[in-house]
């Protein structure tokens, strides 16, 4: 763990230590497939939360100011805790989004959370 790093309120002393941002990119025309692989991504995350591993996650709307519903969403974005960046990939690549060709790149990034 890097010296200073603020980890959050993580209930388990055998939580990952560790931080990683994962970004999602949809693909054109995901919206459909977006809607029906939502209740299983959703579940994921709910699941990763009541773990005490998940810092934020949400949709990025394609345009400011208007609900994903109307001006669609160009991805998603997810603050997550894992053991390494190999079990951050591999949690990412298994999402259900990725399985329904919603995202056509996810990217996965160590993140040193400083505020709050």
């Amino acid at each position: 763990m890097v010296r200073g790093a603020t980890l959050g309120s993580m209930s388990n002393p055998n939580s990952p230590t560790r931080w990683y941002v994962i970004f999602g990119h949809d693909a054109e025309g995901a919206g459909p497939a977006r809607a029906a692989a939502r209740p299983a991504h959703l579940a994921r995350l709910q699941a990763l939360s009541e773990a005490g591993h998940l810092k934020l996650a949400g949709p990025m709307p394609r345009l400011d100011g208007v609900s994903p519903a109307e001006g669609g969403v160009s991805g998603s974005l997810i603050v997550a805790a894992f053991d390494d960046l190999a079990a951050a990939k591999a949690w990412a690549g298994a999402d259900p989004y990725v399985a329904a060709g919603v995202y056509a790149r996810v990217d996965v990034q160590p993140f040193l959370p400083v505020l709050p």
